[in-house]
């Protein structure tokens, strides 16, 4: 199989956007014990760490390593990268690894955090990435137990979920014994993902998906061939001149044949300058620095019949900046302007077509309710703007997201409290309060008409009819295989349905019934998740416990709790 992944950023990730330029502090985090002579024979460990520092930035990230076994048999603290030579010399100290007897997961986990809490850099997204089978096989002679193993990796749970660092688990799983409870509880504690896999052709999938999850990436799928002989073309465009790198990144088991071509048609040379070019025994790997704009054009030729899945990401120099509030002093129903714009090279972006082909929104957190709510914004080209209306006395954190169908940006967080100020609504009900204790009896017999009225609409909305249908994709996050899209009309159904009658009530996905459609007003859903299932959007965890609005072309993704799968829905009208 060949697996081409194309991005114009730091990694390749299957059809995603890269937020701005950010520079990472990763630790690679290897089981190095003779059990692993079994769970990868092949050692698909070494070639996806070898991958993950090729596809690191030319400059500016930071990256270490852990090689453990029931010790710490080899480490190596953060090195910034800030040349080839730089990789080429951490790769060759991949291959030196050797292995030895008996393994203690909890070891090499805790190393991990500390070498990031010794060497991260302020500004900088750490993140660990753990590569074993999960099983434990401790050293009888040296008094350790499992119960103090336990404590311990709890222990390195806890600082990582205090520091924010994310733990990417790989589980190796060539003999398919792989203790998947271990590794799934690690990344689902430190908000990581959980992999597995027995093949080197996985990587890049499962790359991709480890820097879509923490950059916070969006899909731009570009296209699927299947090898015949002879060169095929694949088209890429470089949008415009805030693309800073993109990586092609072709993965086989058999060789394969690369071509370039710049935007004027002509064939450039690799490697040459600005085109660096590197490979190991499981991939090659083409990275463009700085791309001209246009549309440039790779020709592959494969093995016959040999799978060829294209895909793109861009990595703009681009941000998102939300201004500060000029006033400080708010309370319930003040109104407080929202204004954010992007910015390259730390100055204002003017780009009109750039605003106007993105949509905005603002996401406010309440703090006093631990919920989300999102507004959408305004543009007049030059920024993203609009009025927020503080709807109580909380304290509430603000950020802004803007996207298109290529990649998206997120702002600082600012925060409003709110809870301090009593406001001019709020002064002139305490003023008017005697007035309203001779009104109660007016008022108790409007509240018990409201209570009639409360009755009559919940039954109209027990029988309120949907409209539109949804279009429903199974995605197995352990092979990356998907369903076709299946499509479920909605409106057979009155007042609510759960996902899982839409799933066709398969077994499988019985925890789906804690997730709820109801009809919403204006042709929205509301989605209800009493579960423990997490729901995305836009890459984004949401709660959507006291409900979430779906509107048309809205799409979630939901990765369920008790089997790795997740499942993709898109609202249509």
């Amino acid at each position: 199989m060949i697996s081409l992944l194309l991005t114009a950023g730091l990694l390749p990730i299957k059809g995603y956007a890269v937020d701005t330029g950010e520079k990472m502090d990763a630790v690679l985090v290897v089981d190095v014990s003779n059990s692993m002579n079994k769970s990868d024979k092949k050692k698909v460990s070494n070639e996806a760490m070898k991958m993950f520092v090729d596809m690191l930035s030319v400059s500016g990230d930071k990256v270490g390593l852990v090689a453990y076994t029931d010790q710490i048999n080899r480490e190596k603290a953060l090195l910034e990268i800030h040349s080839e030579e730089d990789k080429t010399d951490f790769k060759e100290y991949i291959d030196s690894l050797t292995r030895g007897s008996y393994t203690d997961i909890a070891i090499g986990v805790n190393e991990a955090v500390k070498i990031l809490d010794a060497g991260k850099d302020k500004g900088h997204s750490p993140l660990i990435i753990l590569l074993a089978d999960g099983i434990n096989e401790l050293n009888p002679d040296s008094g350790r137990t499992q119960k103090q193993s336990d404590k311990d990796m709890q222990t390195a749970i806890n600082k990582a979920k205090a520091e924010g660092y994310p733990i990417y688990t790989i589980g190796l799983n060539a003999d398919g014994k792989t203790n998947q409870s271990v590794l799934k509880n690690l990344s689902k504690e430190t908000n990581g993902i959980y992999f597995t896999t027995n093949s080197a052709d996985d990587l890049p999938s499962i790359l991709s998906e480890i820097f879509a999850k923490h950059l916070k990436l969006k899909v731009v799928p570009v296209k699927n061939l299947t090898a015949n002989g002879n060169y095929q073309d694949v088209v890429i465009d470089i949008p415009n001149e805030n693309v800073m790198e993109a990586n092609i990144s072709i993965t086989t088991n058999r060789p394969i044949t690369a071509k370039l071509f710049d935007p004027d048609g002509k064939e450039v040379n690799i490697p040459s300058p600005n085109i660096i070019y590197s490979k190991s025994n499981a991939y090659s790997l083409i990275k463009l620095i700085k791309p001209a704009i246009g549309k440039w054009k790779i020709q592959v030729k494969g093995t016959n019949k040999d799978k060829i899945d294209v895909n793109m990401i861009y990595n703009y120099d681009l941000g998102l900046h939300l201004e500060e509030p000029a006033n400080k002093n708010y309370g319930k129903n003040d109104t407080v302007a929202i204004k954010a714009f992007l910015e390259t090279g730390g100055k204002k972006l003017q780009s009109p077509v750039m605003y106007e082909e993105m949509k905005a929104k603002l996401l406010v957190t309440d703090l006093t309710l631990k919920k989300v709510v999102e507004y959408p914004l305004d543009t007049d080209g030059k920024n993203f703007f609009s009025n927020w209306k503080i709807p109580d006395q909380h304290k509430y954190e603000l950020k802004v997201l803007a996207e298109d169908n290529s990649f998206s940006r997120e702002t600082n967080s600012i925060v409003i409290d709110a809870s301090r100020k009593t406001s001019p609504v709020l002064a002139e009900e305490t003023k008017e309060s005697g007035v309203v204790k001779r009104l109660g009896i007016g008022i108790g017999l409007l509240a018990a008409m409201c209570f009639v009225l409360y009755l009559l609409s919940l039954v109209k909305k027990a029988n309120r009819g949907f409209i539109g249908q949804m279009i429903i994709e199974v995605r197995d996050e352990n092979t990356g295989e998907k369903t076709s899209p299946q499509y479920r009309k909605l409106n057979a159904f009155k007042g609510k349905v759960k996902l899982h009658q839409l799933l066709q009530l398969a077994p499988e996905f019985i925890e789906t019934e804690s997730i709820i459609l109801v009809p919403g007003k204006n042709d929205t859903l509301m989605l209800y998740n009493k579960g423990e299932a997490v729901i995305e959007r836009s890459g984004r965890a949401v709660d959507a416990s006291e409900g979430l609005v779906l509107k048309k072309n809205d799409r979630l993704k939901i990765m369920l709790h008790k089997v790795n799968k997740s499942i993709s829905l898109d609202y249509i009208i």
